[in-house]
């Protein structure tokens, strides 16, 4: 569950840990259907076959699959606004692909507010850092500094 602060509050917030998502499964499916949506058939991402004879061993997420599913980590682990009317991706100041998610891996994201702004009435463009963490390995498969904007009621 989110985070749900008043903007008052968002100062208080500020450098501090908000939330860490559920461990989610990056299984075989959901690689193809990425590959389906995107066109990225590269064999690394879904020819379990080709993939073993790779330095990877199987398949591997794609790492634009590992970066969308930030949003679902969000809705769990990031800050709402209470009164928020709704959200807008602001896009990134900073994005880095770590480490390979394997397929079958389990993935989780954790948030820490950097930043709050507001931007115009009633539109707050929040910051925040994301460690996409890989259950089971010391280095995340990425990090992140996503920008949202927010407008309030």
């Amino acid at each position: 569950m989110p985070l749900t602060l008043t903007t008052d509050q968002l100062n208080d917030y500020i450098g501090k840990e908000v939330g860490v998502s559920d461990w989610m499964l990056i299984d075989q499916e959901r690689i193809n259907q990425f590959a389906e949506a995107t066109g990225d058939h590269q064999y690394i991402h879904v020819d379990p076959e080709r993939a073993a004879q790779t330095p990877f061993g199987t398949t591997i997420a794609h790492g634009f699959l590992t970066m969308s599913l930030m949003v679902e980590m969000g809705y769990e682990g990031s800050t709402k606004l209470a009164n928020s009317v709704m959200g807008i991706n602001y896009g990134f100041d900073k994005l880095r692909f770590i480490n390979p998610v394997k397929v079958n891996n389990k993935v989780r994201g954790r948030f820490q507010l950097l930043s709050a702004e507001e931007k115009n009435p009633n539109q707050w463009l929040l910051k925040h850092a994301v460690t996409v963490e890989i259950e089971g390995e010391s280095k995340p498969a990425l990090i992140a500094e996503w920008l949202g904007m927010t407008v309030v009621q």
